[in-house]
């Protein structure tokens, strides 16, 4: 057993990591899979970010997707073993806080017509986009394609399969809106006048 106190130290270098922000800290036993993912500005970490430990970036493992890439933005904190999946694209907004455990999947595996075999069918990839201020609880899992709206919550331990809107709080599996967060009840209004308005 070991004692782990306070924050991850703070790194000027990180292997896998291709650009870091000022004072980022990234635990020592975090890691970085990109089988076959050419070099780049691919794994990005904003300045104050914070990735605790166990956690692991996934670029590339069994395919290669031109659109792999991971963002994670300033003052974004990752905590304890989360699995952040950046082969269809990941971009993390800043000031996210992502709890421990959480699960972010931008790939799969094509389930309708081909083989009845999941197995011999195609990747599939989408983009994931995590907007400014949203916090994802514990055990989250965040599936392909889903974009989780600026200010909102994601309950611990939900499944997310849908885009999640600005300031709204969702939970369960499938996750679905509870609420919207006190003080942000009128967001959506909002948002959809504005978009009338064209």
């Amino acid at each position: 057993m070991s004692l782990v106190l306070g924050l991850p130290p703070e790194i000027q270098e990180f292997s896998g990591v291709d650009r870091l922000g000022e004072k980022c800290r990234i635990a020592p036993d975090v890691t970085v899979l990109r089988h076959g993912i050419r070099e780049g500005d691919l794994l990005c970490l904003g300045s104050l970010a914070t990735i605790f430990d166990q956690t692991r970036f996934v670029l590339g493992d069994i395919s290669i997707n031109l659109n792999a890439l991971i963002q994670v933005g300033n003052k974004s904190i990752v905590n304890v073993g989360c699995y952040l999946s950046g082969e269809g694209g990941l971009v993390i907004g800043d000031e996210v806080l992502i709890g421990p455990h959480v699960k972010i999947f931008s790939a799969g595996h094509a389930i309708h017509g081909g083989d009845p075999s999941i197995y011999k069918n195609e990747l599939t990839y989408a983009e994931v986009k995590v907007e400014d201020g949203a916090w994802i609880g514990g055990g989250a899992i965040i599936l392909p394609g889903v974009t989780i709206g600026k200010g909102s919550v994601v309950a611990a331990g939900s499944v997310v399969t849908k885009d999640v809107q600005a300031f709204s709080i969702v939970g369960g599996n499938p996750a679905i809106r509870i609420k919207m967060r006190k003080g942000y009840e009128d967001a959506g209004i909002v948002k959809r006048f504005i978009n009338w308005l064209g």
